[in-house]
């Protein structure tokens, strides 16, 4: 039986992901900002499941998070980055963490990058483990002159920023890990997929959740071994050129280190 952590699960793909691994006997820890969603989740889903709850925009409350589940957990099989918040209601302007991050980049791209590395030790101690980043395709270079974009903001530019900067963390903790049996790989689960978060933009949904979640079920089942990947739903792809730069790679990992270090504790 593996132990499975989903960030963002209760609703959406990851609520899916939780229903199907709670089923098939594994034990799902269902992560959400909200515990009384968190409860209603793992009492419809069944199966064994645990709760963990933080709200990823604030900083405190990710490292909150880690500590207990590396208090709590003696094995962690599997880490699904899914946790995230799209471009947002049409027309709505610049937004800020709890820690004064740009939202998206800090919800959807910082909180998984400090989460993951605190759990890093339980991960490679719980091998062969894998880590899976719920991206997307949409994918904007990071300008970092302005990462946090106080000039020239763009909703849709936000979000794709905070994807890509979280594939080009996936692609670096992948060499990192190399040898350890630790896999990390990220993927676009689907277009448009029908979910709050589509709605919200005002986008009709063109892929249901079923599709994101067999797609990303192949990445926490099968591919054994296979690391340091993107794929555009089940096919491997090619993300955006910025993730193979390695000097951008490293501007984004001091970046990140700073926004975390900065962070109030």
């Amino acid at each position: 039986m593996r132990t499975i952590l989903i960030t963002g699960a209760t609703g959406g793909l990851g609520g899916e992901l939780a229903r199907r691994l709670a089923a098939a006997g594994d034990l799902v820890v269902v992560h959400g900002r909200d515990p009384d969603r968190v409860r209603e989740v793992r009492e419809r889903i069944g199966g064994r499941t645990e709760g963990v709850v933080a709200d990823l925009a604030e900083l405190a409350q990710v490292e909150r998070m880690a500590a207990e589940v590396l208090d709590r957990f003696d094995r962690l099989d599997v880490l699904v980055g899914n946790a995230g918040i799209g471009g947002g209601k049409p027309f709505s302007g610049r937004q800020e963490s709890a820690d004064g991050i740009e939202l998206r980049f800090a919800v959807n791209y910082l909180a998984g990058y400090h989460l993951t590395r605190r759990l890093v030790p339980l991960l490679v101690a719980s091998a062969p483990a894998r880590v899976v980043n719920v991206a997307s395709v949409g994918q904007q270079a990071i300008d970092f002159a302005d990462p946090m974009l106080t000039e020239g903001y763009g909703r849709q530019r936000a979000y794709a920023q905070s994807k890509l900067a979280q594939i080009m963390f996936t692609f670096d903790l992948a060499e990192e890990l190399a040898g350890t049996g630790v896999t990390v790989n990220a993927l676009h689960p689907a277009t448009f997929m029908n979910t709050a978060m589509v709605r919200e933009a005002l986008v009709p949904p063109i892929s249901s959740v079923g599709q994101g979640a067999d797609a990303t079920l192949r990445l926490i089942d099968e591919l054994d071994g296979v690391t340091g990947r993107y794929f555009d739903q089940r096919r491997e792809s090619r993300a955006h050129a910025q993730a193979y730069d390695l000097e951008a790679r490293k501007r984004l990992r001091e970046l990140s280190d700073e926004l975390v270090r900065r962070a109030p504790a």
